[in-house]
Parts: C-alpha cells; sequence; structure tokens
C-alpha cells in the first residue's frame, strides 16, 4: 500500500495573494451576470419590466463593483509591494569605525 502524497504547504501570505488575485479576476463575470439578472428574469409574455426597480438594482450592482474593485485594488497593492529589507549596506558596521 501506498502512503499518501504529503500536502503541500503555501505560506499564508502567497495563499492570500493567490486568493485576491483570484476575486480580482472573477470580479468581473460576476459583475456580467449580475447585471444581465433583470434581462434574463423577464419573460416575452409579460408586459413591460418595472423600469424604477430595474434601474435602481443596475445602479446598485454597479456600486457595489466600483466599490470592490476599489477593495481589491487597495489589498492588492498593499500586497505586493516590495518589502524593504535593510541591506548589509544599509546596516551599521559591527566593528565601531
Amino acid at each position: 500500500m501506498k502512503p499518501p502524497k504529503p500536502t503541500q504547504f503555501l505560506g499564508r501570505e502567497s495563499y492570500r495573494l493567490r486568493r485576491l488575485m483570484d476575486a480580482a479576476r472573477l470580479l468581473p463575470v460576476i459583475g456580467f451576470v449580475l447585471l444581465l439578472l433583470p434581462l434574463m428574469r423577464h419573460s416575452p409574455e409579460m408586459e413591460a419590466p418595472p423600469t424604477a426597480g430595474e434601474s435602481v438594482y443596475l445602479f446598485a450592482v454597479w456600486a457595489v463593483l466600483i466599490l470592490l474593485s476599489l477593495l481589491l485594488s487597495i489589498w492588492l497593492r498593499r500586497a505586493l509591494e516590495p518589502h524593504d529589507e535593510p541591506t548589509r549596506s544599509d546596516r551599521p558596521s559591527e566593528s565601531g569605525d
């Protein structure tokens, strides 16, 4: 019997960064589906759909998508910033020159 494969360990930061990037890639698709929902709900046998309710829905979805994209861009920018680590030349010398 074969021993089970060891699980691959992913660092917490790299895992979160990948999930943020996945969310940023998926946001336009989710937005597209949400914006098309009023069109998919309308049946041709019915009269005209209620314009006021659908326009409020569309603007609400639009505003939420803008806010989500803003938050995702801020989080991704912070996660992708290079972390400044002091190099050897930046550290004070220990010899006491």
